[in-house]
Parts: C-alpha cells; sequence; structure tokens
C-alpha cells in the first residue's frame, strides 16, 4: 500500500531537497529542543528537517493562494486560515522533539513567524473519568481520549483561527483542572500526538463524529522505527527519568524513585507489554499509511529514510 501511495527517498536523496534554504538554528537552539534521550544532530536538521520545511513552506503558500480564490468565487473576505501540520507516532520515537524543531524552523521562515504546538495529551480523559471508567490501564488507547472535544478544538480552528485545548501535566500525569491554552490565529499550528491519523475510534457510535482529525490536517507526518527499537528507546527514556523527573516529589512517578535497576526495568516492560505495545501494532502502527510523509528512524535514531505521498 505505502509503495504504491508513495515515493522513497533515501536520506542523501531528500538532503538534496533542501535547495539554498540557510541553517536557522544554532548548537544551542537545538540542543534545547532536543528531548530526552533523544540525539538529533545539526546535521539531521538540516539533512533532514530543513528539506521538510521547506517543503511545508511551499504547501503554506499555495494553500493561501487557494483559499483566496475560493474565498474570491463565493464573494467572502479572504483572511489567513492556519496552516495545520499532524505529526503522529509511537510513544518514545521522538514526534515531540520533530514537533519542536518544526515549530522553531517554520517560525523563522519570513512568510509565517508566528507557529503554535499543540499536543493530544490535552485531550486524554482526565484521571477521575478514566478511572470512572476501568481506562487507566489503558491511557493512550483510542478510548482513553476526549475525541468529540478535540474535533471541536480542530474544527474552531479551522473556522475562526481561534480555539482552546486543555493542558496535560506529565508530572501530574493528569488534565490540571481549570488551566486551558488558546491559540489565537496562528500561521502554522502543529498538532502532535499518538492519535492524530486515526480514525475517530473512541467516540460511541450512537454520537460518531462527521469528521476525524485528519479531516482538518494540510500535511501530516509520521514518525517510524523498528518496534524493538522503539521499545529500547522507551526503556532507556523511562530509566533516564526515573534519575530525574522522577525525583521530583510532585511527579505521579515519584515512587519509582529509589527502586533497584532490575525492579525499575521490569515495571517499565510490563507497561511496554501491556499498554504501550500493543496501542503501537493496534492502533498506532496501522495509521501511517495515512500520512503525507513518512520519516523512519535507525537504531541509533537517526533517520535513514523518507516516504512523501504522490499527488
Amino acid at each position: 500500500m505505502e509503495s504504491e501511495s508513495h515515493s522513497v527517498f533515501s536520506r542523501a536523496e531528500w538532503a538534496r531537497l533542501r535547495s539554498s534554504v540557510p541553517m536557522m538554528l544554532s548548537e544551542a537552539e537545538v540542543e534545547a529542543l532536543r528531548g530526552t534521550n533523544e540525539p538529533t544532530s545539526m546535521d539531521e536538521v538540516e539533512e533532514v528537517f530543513l528539506p521538510l520545511t521547506r517543503l511545508i513552506n511551499l504547501h503554506v503558500a499555495a494553500s493561501r493562494g487557494l483559499a483566496r480564490v475560493t474565498d474570491d468565487f463565493v464573494g467572502r473576505p479572504s483572511w489567513p486560515r492556519p496552516y495545520i501540520v499532524a505529526v503522529a507516532g509511537s510513544v518514545a520515537v521522538g514526534k515531540s522533539t520533530v514537533a519542536r524543531l518544526l515549530r522553531a524552523l517554520l517560525s523563522r521562515w519570513p512568510d509565517h513567524p508566528k507557529v503554535d504546538l499543540v499536543t493530544t495529551d490535552g485531550f486524554l480523559f482526565p484521571t477521575r473519568e478514566l478511572e470512572k471508567r476501568g481506562l487507566m490501564g489503558r491511557k493512550g488507547f483510542p478510548e482513553s481520549y476526549d475525541v468529540k472535544r478535540m474535533i471541536c478544538f480542530l474544527s474552531d480552528m479551522r473556522a475562526t483561527g481561534r480555539a482552546v485545548s486543555p493542558v496535560y501535566s506529565h508530572q501530574a500525569y493528569d488534565i490540571l483542572a481549570g488551566e486551558e491554552h488558546v491559540v489565537d490565529r496562528p500561521d502554522i499550528l502543529i498538532f502532535e500526538g499518538l492519535n492524530v491519523l486515526q480514525l475517530g475510534a473512541g467516540i460511541e457510535k450512537a454520537h460518531a463524529p462527521v469528521f476525524t482529525a485528519s479531516d482538518f490536517f494540510d500535511i501530516s507526518i509520521y514518525i517510524d522505527a523498528e518496534e524493538q527499537n522503539i521499545e529500547r528507546w522507551y526503556l532507556e527514556r523511562f530509566l533516564l527519568l526515573q534519575r530525574t523527573a522522577f525525583q521530583n516529589p510532585a511527579s505521579y512517578f515519584h515512587h519509582m524513585a529509589s527502586v533497584p535497576l532490575e525492579e525499575s526495568e521490569a515495571f517499565a516492560m510490563n507497561l511496554w507489554s501491556r499498554i504501550n505495545g500493543p496501542n503501537l501494532r493496534e492502533n498506532i502502527l496501522p495509521s501511517r499509511s495515512r500520512a503525507d510523509v513518512i520519516l523512519h528512524k535507525r537504531a541509533d535514531h537517526g533517520v535513514d529514510w523518507l516516504k512523501l505521498r504522490r499527488l
């Protein structure tokens, strides 16, 4: 399916598509954008992400032109609608780092300096609701998200350029009551999460949406890697967080802060085998072919090839 619908590029072939786009970030800026256990190099930014931002920049210009044509045709005032970029992929595959890099790079282009980033973590049901529904052991699965609210957010963004999302705390492992993220007329919105390319599963059938999230995206990117590599990265990240973030008494996982290594590894692998691995295989990976761009990572996190949907 993917081989028929997507063209494949080696990293070297893709890097040549950068053309004359200049490097826009310093080493210090790239370092600040790297995620936990994410060794993104300056070469990677130049060879992978600069060509990708060039492609997106060209798409933004074309999208604005098409919108103006449609507005002129129906006789309504034209306004710069947000261009929406989706970033999908497994837990621990590095999609958050990709989203942050894209935000930083795209905001340096003069035609679209205002770039916002929203993650679908904010659309998880609060812990109290997950516990009520018996879903704490399936957090991240489609049914653990308030998909209706997520669709309303994207619909508002498309219709008015302004929308409000809940705020999720990785420290508290929960939605923060009373807090919200207001997104107000960005030139580009990056929408990142496990479930962005899924087809709306999780909503009760009687209240099924007319739209799915991907109906609102202008371009979608899937971060891909072999499952055994993602599993290893997940374990490495968990053990690193145990030595850092989990040490904070306010952390949801503070009870793991002083646990012996062998017990910590077993705990993390249990989470992977019960939740993250099955969710990847059953829900996330099947959505890969729906992406416009598939970015594949080697075992060392480096990108080795990309696929681009044939238009």
